[in-house]
């Protein structure tokens, strides 16, 4: 078999230039949450709120939609939502996404941590975590915004990271939990409002949207991520993660300047055979889904007009096509070197009245 460079963390994870063009090009976002929240219809809250788990933040687009629906679902129940992110940037971007929803979701709690998957659940790590608390002001949007944004210079201290010594990826220096709830509503919050040392650390749906790289074997992203994932659903709980799949325009694109390109080699069904076999809990049910419940089309938003492919539409698509195939950055670089990329992506714009992706889900429960 041929050697086939694995992506290097810096072309991935932490380019920001190639994950903002891949947003603003793509819906990605909007139809990933709106497939989320189809599958909240059989959930139900806790004991004394809902509990939300977002295992990988991002820029908040994909939580703050889907709070938009569950908030139509459960509209006078506490919540608490607790949301995993390593990078600051990231960080920034969804919290100033959170100001209409304390304001039209007053009962609810927002916890931000950059701990690891094993650890975010309980908010507990075996370092001592910098715990801090927002307490909202006011009772409008703009008040809310106004103490979020005060945070953000701590925030970036906060959120510094350090290249994991065998991964290389990016890794918290220091634990951090950042709890944000409005003032007015304390007493209402208070069994919800999480504190140092007293987590239950069990939720009722989970979410996980792109939580590990496409290369990664399916006992690795078990062990990392789904396992310690499942383990923190609550009684009736539900796990949904999404990942892409392939078999797609855009993967033409990429396979058009490296032929033997194949980065969606484990799907859902390697993934829950492996945590089958992984995971000795009887009241976890590991469901692939049928091939319609599974597989969802996402697209490029700006289409050809005419014969015309022109430079911004190209660019927008080898950009999405070889950012959701994590194409490193030094077969990158010399494929845009040499103009290579051009023609790749311009073939297949032509075949195409559009441009889409695939994804796959699958879901996780805990039977009551």
């Amino acid at each position: 078999m041929p050697h086939r460079p694995q992506p290097s963390p810096d072309r991935f994870f932490d380019t920001r230039s190639a994950y903002r063009m891949f947003v603003t090009a793509t819906d990605e976002k909007a139809v990933t949450a709106d497939r989320l929240s189809q599958q909240t219809k059989d959930i139900g809250p806790g004991p004394n709120a809902l509990r939300l788990f977002d295992a990988g933040m991002g820029d908040g687009l994909i939580l703050s939609r889907l709070m938009r629906r569950l908030h139509q679902q459960f509209e006078h129940i506490p919540w608490l939502v607790v949301a995993k992110e390593t990078s600051v940037e990231d960080v920034r971007q969804a919290l100033a996404k959170l100001p209409d929803r304390f304001h039209e979701h007053p009962e609810m709690v927002v916890v931000v941590t950059n701990l690891l998957y094993k650890e975010a659940p309980t908010l507990a790590s075996d370092t001592k975590v910098t715990w801090r608390t927002i307490e909202l002001d006011g009772s409008s949007a703009a008040d809310f915004d106004d103490d979020i944004r005060a945070m953000f210079p701590q925030i970036a201290q906060d959120w510094q990271v350090q290249a994991h010594p065998e991964t290389g990826n990016p890794v918290y220096v220091q634990p951090t939990v950042l709890v944000i709830y409005r003032k007015d509503r304390e007493f209402i919050l208070r069994p919800v409002i999480p504190s140092e040392g007293r987590v239950e650390g069990v939720y009722d749906f989970m979410i996980a949207s792109q939580p590990y790289r496409a290369r990664t074997s399916a006992e690795r992203r078990v062990r990392l991520v789904i396992g310690p994932l499942a383990r923190a659903l609550a009684p009736g709980g539900k796990l949904v993660a999404v990942h892409s799949a392939g078999d797609d325009p855009p993967l033409d694109i990429v396979r058009n300047v490296w032929p033997e390109e194949n980065p969606f080699e484990v799907d859902r069904h390697a993934i829950v055979e492996a945590a089958q076999r992984m995971i000795d809990d009887p009241k976890l049910v590991f469901d692939p889904l049928s091939q319609s419940a599974a597989i969802f089309r996402y697209s490029l938003h700006t289409m050809p007009s005419g014969d015309h492919i022109g430079t911004p539409l190209i660019l927008a698509a080898w950009n999405a096509a070889t950012y959701v195939a994590q194409i490193d950055g030094s077969r990158l670089d010399a494929a845009m070197a040499s103009g290579v990329y051009v023609k790749a992506t311009q073939d297949v714009l032509a075949q195409h009245d559009r441009i889409w992706f695939n994804d796959e889900m699958y879901v996780v429960r805990r039977l009551d």
